[in-house]
């Protein structure tokens, strides 16, 4: 069977998962690749995940705002235009910063991102996560936590 092309207009767009704090917009789910997923994520000043690790690779650009990523006992403040990629089993978090911030992520083959967002916004509550119940959830799709 031979691949559709996609294309997602902003007004055909689902209303983004909330993730930790961070708005997720799926683009690109894993029903139409099987080689990557493509999210538009968003959130407020402080918001993004604690440290983790995937058994997939991925790459985020910041597409406005300012975000700080730490990988590697580094942390390092991203601006609007930069390209970060993370290699599959590498510990990383990110938050954004001042005034909030947005970025595409796209996941590689093996991906199970879409599927682990969609569980952590249908279980989780709104508000501050439960880090514990954030493991559990995405202990399933692959997910570790270090803290």
């Amino acid at each position: 069977m031979k691949p559709k092309l996609l294309v997602v207009k902003p007004g055909d767009r689902d209303p983004p998962l909330n993730v930790v704090g961070v708005k997720i917009t799926v683009l690109v789910p894993d029903a139409v690749s099987q080689s990557q997923q493509v999210t538009l994520q968003a959130g407020d000043e402080g918001a993004g995940p604690p440290p983790h690790s995937h058994p997939w690779e991925e790459s985020f650009y910041i597409t406005k705002g300012q975000v700080q990523f730490a990988c590697g006992g580094q942390t390092t403040t991203c601006f609007a235009g930069t390209l970060i990629h993370v290699p599959a089993g590498t510990v990383h978090a990110f938050s954004f910063g001042p005034g909030g911030g947005e970025m595409l992520e796209v996941t590689g083959t093996g991906s199970k991102a879409v599927q682990m967002f969609s569980a952590l916004d249908r279980e989780l509550p709104p508000g501050p996560p439960e880090v514990s119940k954030v493991a559990q959830v995405g202990g399933r799709y692959g997910l570790a936590i270090h803290i």
